[in-house]
């Protein structure tokens, strides 16, 4: 689920950053999202949630950067996307924990999810929604 979240949030937030004296509704980045406007609005509380855009209501209001692109890093993107969910889940069965395996595979791997969403993060950290946007 986080993948297809980051990847959205980081479209809306790259339309934003492209137009940024507009206000943007959830309706318009719909479309260049080809999807529902429902999902658009659920990743819009979020990115506004984590203080990275902006809202206004009524017949003009929309969303626009809550901050300059070149102060947004994908990894904030990243974080807002994540949440408090891994890249990586576990399984939804519980191993046997009178296995030698199955006792500990579910710490093992929480380590181990843990030290990835770190690598992603580090990845993403020195890469700005701005030096994203000038691709376009």
């Amino acid at each position: 689920m986080v993948k297809s979240k980051f990847s959205i949030s980081l479209h809306i937030m790259s339309l934003l950053a492209y137009y940024p004296k507009e206000w943007h509704s959830s309706s318009k980045i719909a479309v260049s999202l080809n999807i529902n406007p429902v999902l658009v609005r659920k990743e819009i509380k979020t990115l506004k949630e984590n203080g990275l855009i902006e809202s206004k209501e009524g017949k003009n209001g929309g969303i626009k950067l809550g901050k300059s692109a070149k102060s947004i890093t994908l990894a904030d993107i990243f974080r807002a996307a994540k949440g408090s969910n891994h890249v990586l889940n576990l399984a939804r069965n519980l191993p046997d924990a009178t296995c030698k395996i199955g006792g500990q595979i579910n710490e093992k791997l929480i380590a181990m999810f843990h030290d990835i969403d770190r690598a992603i993060v580090e990845a993403l950290e020195n890469q700005t929604l701005e030096a994203f946007k000038n691709q376009f």
